[in-house]
């Protein structure tokens, strides 16, 4: 008789660990909170217009070939890529920085910002790219049991990377404070301050620079679409509107769930859902991880998210744009080292109709605005506004035009909607920061220490925060769990 496993959550490492553990014979059940599949990646669809709720930039596209093919499958399968082009662009205070798909088109623009900075930036790129075959091939698919993981050849040679950080590298040989910025951002992903990220995760600039920036036609839940159809066609069952209240434990091992009043038997229990709130889930003394513990963490900002129907296609902007035109030092501060609203944040800004005509009704454009924000900030419908109002302005001043009269509608989502939507802990946006006191081994365990059968997977656990770092949590968790069968 085949084992039950039941996953809470389906976001991209529920869905990744279903179709791992399906493939290899065990009868799989998702069951989700929400009325559709996706976790934080979701899609409003309104009024014609498309937009992705939560990430947007498709970046290490490797890892998503790498997914499909451990199934005979191939990404065009399920939906259509194109490379950007430009990937992005950068609003400074008084200038703009355009990054084209390819490293001449890179270096070429840096040269226009500071002379001889191309020779550096080809240096830069060539080592980031050798981290990144380390990091993508060898370490982030270990499962973070042992500190030993981090031992290999290259990373012994390459030490000294996890003891300085990504901000210092930066400024030993780039000097032009946009460039520094530019180089600093890709980061960011990684959830933490660049002054507190080890220059080992440099890997995320070649991913940057070296791979590209991609846009799957249709939007970023095109790739949920296509990962919830592979685990349909491998016989994973998915429940919608099915929130886990427990899970159920007896002599110290699991034995299922509790969802909408009913207990639901199951061999193995993974829970995909955030960390913090899958361990209230359980009895008291069945948690591995104090509240004390969580507090102490450094967790991935959170966020201030505008989603907004013009009624007319904007000018001088690109599917992706970042307004780094106020003080990056400043901002980071506000979200890190004392939270509270920034006075005056950075922001970032996605058009998606910009390349993608069928996201938004002829001749309007789809406008998805967000401003990174330190967690557990108080959430209120008026902030919402003023802070809408601010970019808003700064966003025509920009870029040289007025929209305000053009906005059809806007809705919001921030800290409130991702404690209430998702679970998540302080309303943080995409998980525990990648930082050298939280990497591999030193992150929560994709396997609980106190419960039997017990295992977790996503962004809090390994390998971190991010899509593709999602995809493969969910193959490490469906990896243990298949080793310990």
């Amino acid at each position: 008789m085949k084992k039950k496993i039941i996953i809470i959550g389906s976001g991209f490492s529920s869905l990744s660990a279903s179709c791992y553990l399906s493939k290899q014979g065990y009868d799989v059940s998702i069951y989700e909170k929400n009325d559709t599949v996706g976790g934080r990646c979701r899609q409003l669809l309104k009024s014609g217009f498309t937009f992705d709720i939560g990430p947007s930039w498709y970046w290490m596209p490797d890892v998503f070939d790498d997914f499909f093919t451990d199934f005979n499958k191939k990404t065009s399968d399920y939906y259509k890529l194109d490379k950007l082009d430009p990937a992005y662009k950068i609003f400074f205070s008084d200038d703009q920085i355009t990054i084209g798909n390819s490293m001449d088109k890179i270096c070429l623009e840096f040269e226009r910002i500071e002379e001889g900075s191309s020779l550096h930036l080809r240096n830069f790129i060539a080592k980031a790219q050798k981290n990144y075959d380390i990091a993508i091939n060898k370490i982030v698919l270990r499962p973070g049991i042992s500190p030993l993981e981090l031992v290999t050849p290259e990373t012994a040679l390459r030490v000294n990377q996890f003891f300085t950080t990504i901000s210092k590298q930066v400024r030993k040989k780039f000097k032009n404070p946009k460039l520094i910025a530019t180089l600093e951002f890709p980061v960011l992903f990684l959830g933490a301050k660049p002054s507190k990220t080890p220059a080992f995760y440099n890997f995320m600039n070649y991913a940057d620079f070296g791979l590209g920036t991609w846009h799957p036609k249709g939007g970023m839940y095109k790739v949920i679409e296509a990962m919830q159809t592979l685990a349909l066609e491998l016989g994973v069952k998915i429940h919608t509107n099915a929130p886990v209240d427990k899970i159920r434990v007896q002599n110290k091992k699991t034995i299922g769930i509790t969802s909408n009043n009913k207990n639901i038997n199951a061999d193995i229990v993974l829970s995909g859902a955030d960390y913090h709130h899958s361990e209230t889930l359980l009895d008291e003394e069945y948690r591995q991880y104090s509240e004390s513990y969580w507090s102490k963490k450094t967790f991935a900002p959170s966020s201030l998210l505008f989603y907004v129907g013009f009624d007319k296609k904007l000018i001088n902007v690109n599917h992706h744009n970042l307004f780094f035109d106020t003080d990056f030092e400043k901002h980071a501060e506000e979200i890190y080292d004392t939270p509270k609203w920034p006075g005056d944040p950075l922001f970032y800004v996605n058009f998606p109709s910009v390349t993608d005509n069928g996201m938004a009704p002829k001749g309007c454009e789809t406008g998805f605005f967000l401003i990174p924000i330190a967690t557990d900030l108080v959430d209120t419908p008026k902030l919402r506004e003023d802070y809408f109002n601010l970019i808003i302005k700064r966003f025509q001043e920009k870029t040289k035009q007025h929209v305000e009269k053009n906005i059809i509608f806007k809705e919001s989502f921030c800290v409130n909607d991702f404690k209430e939507q998702y679970n998540s802990y302080k309303g943080n946006a995409y998980g525990m920061a990648n930082t050298l006191t939280q990497t591999a081994f030193l992150r929560p365990n994709l396997k609980s220490k106190k419960v039997d059968n017990l295992y977790f997977t996503g962004q809090l656990t390994v390998p971190g925060p991010g899509v593709p770092p999602s995809i493969i949590s969910g193959k490490l968790a469906a990896t243990l769990i298949i080793k310990n069968k």
